[in-house]
């Protein structure tokens, strides 16, 4: 997969110009998990470079926004475990980032499957019918629907399901340990991360990547043209895809 990302990059066009012919395409999108790390750091993004013409955040609550660029944004409050009665939401988009995602130590075994299995399949099934063309998937490095860890077993089974619903393009990234400071951080995180920074200067593609990095990576794909039906990212793709517009400079 690398090495096939890598010939595309050579191939394409300029990214200004593949993202201004995006553009002209005047496609839609829904962010789910906006208020995440990921999802915050996408949606931020997205506003600023204006790639769809209607940008739609789907989440249990309200974000405020005090930034005027988000002024459009459109919002959808849904109740995650009644779904099904909130399909008028997941309606009239061309693209969808899923961003969804818990932890066993937040949320108990029971509250992660929920939010990293349920949540996430119920809405591609929802996008789906609701016309979505392009499903993106942030997942998690070494997901494996046969893995012995629950956390990677869960990421590789939504991985898998999703895929059956059939997008026309369905996207699977598969960052390893994300590098950002949150708002929230919980001590195990902030000294995993803490632990990183020193690998992570040796070997900058193989066990982290900057969630910047990884947004970008996501909408530099939404713009390169793909006759694929389904595309895995696995850490190091992603930091070179991520960097696409520095390599080009």
């Amino acid at each position: 997969m690398l090495a096939a990302l890598r010939q595309s990059l050579r191939m394409a066009k300029d990214l200004k110009t593949l993202q201004e012919e995006y553009r002209q395409l005047n496609k839609s999108c829904f962010i789910l998990g906006a208020s995440g790390e990921t999802g915050k750091e996408l949606l931020k993004q997205i506003v600023h470079s204006r790639l769809y013409s209607k940008v739609t955040v789907i989440g249990r609550r309200k974000l405020n926004y005090e930034d005027q660029a988000y002024k459009d944004v459109n919002q959808e409050v849904v109740d995650f475990e009644k779904l099904e009665e909130h399909s008028a939401a997941f309606q009239g988009h061309d693209v969808g980032f899923c961003c969804l995602g818990t932890t066993k130590a937040k949320s108990g075994e029971a509250g992660f499957i929920r939010v990293d299995h349920d949540y996430v399949l119920k809405s591609a099934q929802l996008a789906k019918a609701g016309g979505c063309q392009h499903f993106n998937l942030e997942s998690s490095k070494g997901a494996d629907k046969g893995s012995s860890f629950l956390y990677l077993r869960v990421k590789g089974e939504v991985e898998a399901e999703v895929e059956e619903i059939g997008f026309d393009r369905y996207t699977i990234f598969r960052p390893a340990v994300l590098m950002v400071d949150r708002e929230e951080s919980r001590p195990g995180e902030w000294l995993t991360r803490k632990l990183m920074v020193p690998i992570a200067h040796f070997f900058p593609t193989a066990y982290s990547v900057p969630v910047t990095t990884l947004v970008k990576a996501m909408l530099y794909n939404a713009v390169l043209p793909s006759d694929k039906k389904m595309e895995l990212l696995e850490n190091k793709a992603i930091h070179a895809l991520g960097k696409m517009e520095e390599e080009k400079k």
